[in-house]
């Protein structure tokens, strides 16, 4: 386990998918590792989440024991609303490579899309501890339904800019950078600007993060048509999850409504949000 959180680091950072790493269009991320990582990070957010059903109980009455299931079923089911989220699109996002000249092989592209899933629950997990202490600070649910989207839109943003950004990479490789001529050094202190020389040509360039542009030798026109077709999916993406995670809720557990795994079909993920929104503000 210590070795797949040293491995999510080095994701983190930009060093899996640098440009170095992906030079021959391979991603080196181990799936054996990362999709465990990334269930136990989605359930560690799903535990802050499937928390309000238990909390708003605290200092009242004894909460009903279905209750407590809201707590397991959060913690399947956000793994859960990734994985499968994954499986609708992946067939899509592979097409959509091979259409922009992109080098991933089908493995590849798998590996890619389970590395941005670890990126988009990290940032999540990480967001957990703040979830928490809005859970046991008010009781509003529709606060508590807009929260969670917002985090969880947040996190998704960050997940989807990473994926976008290596995707590029791999579709138009970077050119090397090219290293400015040092100014000329005064007569009168020669030695000391070779020494300043010196010491300028040696410092180690920054590493480029996850998220960086790097320069590349294609036209604009073509950079600009494949941001296009990626952007095209990425919606897809963000459109099937959102209405996966329609699909699987409850996540946070309505306090007016009895448990359940799953709620009757009706609606969409849109309309939720509009009608959580209008009881916030106490217009619905």
């Amino acid at each position: 386990m210590l070795s797949a959180f040293k491995q999510l680091d080095e994701l983190l950072r930009g060093r899996i998918t640098s440009p170095g790493r992906l030079a021959e269009g391979r991603v080196e991320l181990s799936l054996r590792r990362f999709v465990p990582l990334a269930v136990g990070l989605g359930a560690s957010y799903g535990f802050f989440m499937g928390w309000y059903a238990l909390s708003i109980y605290w200092g009242g009455t004894r909460p009903e024991p279905q209750r407590c299931w809201q707590l397991v079923a959060s913690m399947v089911k956000l793994p859960a609303l990734f994985l499968l989220t994954l499986m609708v699109t992946f067939p899509s996002l592979y097409v959509f490579n091979a259409m922009v000249g992109c080098r991933l092989s089908f493995t590849a592209t798998l590996r890619l899309l389970v590395g941005a899933i670890a990126i988009n629950v990290a940032v999540a997990a990480s967001l957990g501890p703040i979830l928490g202490f809005f859970t046991v600070s008010t009781t509003s649910y529709p606060f508590m339904v807009l929260l969670n989207v917002a985090f969880l839109a947040v996190a998704g943003c960050v997940a989807l800019a990473f994926l976008l950004n290596t995707l590029q990479r791999l579709a138009y490789p970077a050119v090397p950078p090219l290293t400015p001529a040092p100014p000329p050094a005064p007569e009168a202190s020669a030695d000391e600007g070779r020494s300043s020389l010196a010491e300028f040509s040696t410092a180690p360039p920054r590493e480029l993060g996850p998220l960086d542009p790097q320069p590349s030798p294609m036209p604009d026109y073509a950079i600009g048509q494949a941001k296009t077709i990626f952007r095209i999916w990425l919606l897809i993406y963000c459109l099937v999850g959102a209405q996966m995670g329609w699909v699987l809720r409850p996540f946070i557990g309505n306090p007016n409504m009895p448990f359940t795994w799953f709620r009757p079909r009706s609606g969409n993920f849109f309309q939720a949000v509009i009608h959580q929104i209008q009881a916030l503000l106490g217009l619905g």
